[in-house]
């Protein structure tokens, strides 16, 4: 039996109200506030006993500091899922993303954008995950000779994103050398993504290089060399953590070294976004739904942006359980539309 068939509309709708006065307020909610604020018009002592209910079936519990009730994760679970009533982005908000999600940078810029976007108008801490590099895509390869035996690389990806590098050799490429290396290898890879041309390229080096003739080891190598580092040091772009320490809930020194220290290991947090990754649309993890014990008291409002329609990443907002669902949920939707608009190849003029 589901947990609406459980409670009559009474009990729901004192649960939703506490639940939004606590989202509001942040302070335990006692009977005698729902009780003025209530159309129900019950006596504190009837809301009393709906509240001793409720925190039997789980869905408060009590501050051991107060004689007011807290809502749950179930109870938060219970709201987002069957109780919420969403707010469309106010107008403002929305010219706002569209306006900074449109402009022509790369696509590491327009990245860290969407996360300062998502912390600025949320005041929580925003996240957007880099796209996977295995989905990346190899468009086009060059090499330009540089003094001191270096070479100057500039590739494309997706078709608009273009990388320099400068990678050191171990001898001088005559510029007819290196134009040779680069049609060889746009002709092998182009299209191919950049996971698959290291693979490639591991391989060939593994090979007998008796079998294969110096242009071909000569491009091998300096393949290598460009794509060695393509690993990106950071898995995302994380910005506003600070902001979670004007929340009472997250502000003890204990849980911020906890949460500020998994945000720096990464490894918890990209588990849990690679998992939204699998999902279509709003994804949200509540409370210890997570399941780290370090996010027990965070709420994480998800959504997956794509590139050619493949889902490359995910974007989201990091925040106390008592974040305000209604508007946060249709914020993190359409920036991750916007997102996906923005790092989509444009179309070239005639």
């Amino acid at each position: 039996m589901s947990s609406m068939q459980v409670l009559n509309d009474r009990s729901l709708q004192l649960l939703k109200m506490l639940i939004e006065r606590y989202i509001s307020d942040g302070q335990p909610i006692g009977s005698r506030t729902l009780s003025k604020d209530s159309d129900l018009k019950l006596s504190p002592a009837t809301i009393r006993n709906v509240m001793a209910d409720l925190e039997e079936m789980g869905f408060l519990h009590s501050p051991h500091t107060s004689a007011g009730r807290i809502p749950t994760a179930s109870a938060y679970r219970l709201f987002v899922d069957s109780l919420l009533t969403v707010k469309p982005l106010e107008s403002k908000d929305l010219s706002r993303v569209h306006l900074e999600l449109s402009t022509r940078d790369g696509n590491k810029e327009i990245i860290g954008r969407a996360s300062r976007l998502l912390s600025e108008l949320t005041q929580m801490a925003g996240v957007v995950t880099l796209p996977k590099r295995e989905l990346v895509c190899l468009r086009h390869i060059e090499f330009l000779p540089l003094s001191n035996a270096r070479v100057l690389v500039i590739f494309v990806t997706n078709e608009q994103e273009v990388h320099n590098k400068i990678i050191q050799t171990t001898r001088a490429f005559s510029t007819a050398e290196l134009q040779q290396v680069g049609n060889y290898l746009n002709a092998i890879y182009s299209g191919h993504s950049l996971a698959a041309v290291r693979e490639s390229v591991f391989k060939e080096l593994q090979d007998d290089q008796q079998r294969i003739n110096q242009s071909l080891l000569d491009a091998v190598n300096l393949a290598q060399l460009a794509f060695e580092d393509e690993n990106p040091k950071e898995d995302y772009v994380l910005t506003g953590e600070t902001n979670l320490m004007e929340f009472s809930e997250l502000a003890g020194r204990e849980h911020l070294k906890n949460l500020f220290n998994a945000f720096n290991q990464k490894q918890d947090v990209i588990y849990l976004l690679d998992q939204c990754m699998k999902t279509n649309g709003v994804q949200i993890f509540i409370g210890e739904e997570s399941g780290y014990k370090v996010f027990d008291q965070c709420s994480l409002v998800t959504s997956s942006y794509s590139i050619n329609d493949e889902v490359v990443g995910v974007l989201g907002v990091i925040g106390p359980t008592r974040m305000a669902y209604e508007k946060i949920i249709p914020f993190v939707d359409i920036t991750a539309k916007l997102l996906s608009a923005a790092l989509n190849p444009k179309p070239t003029s005639p």
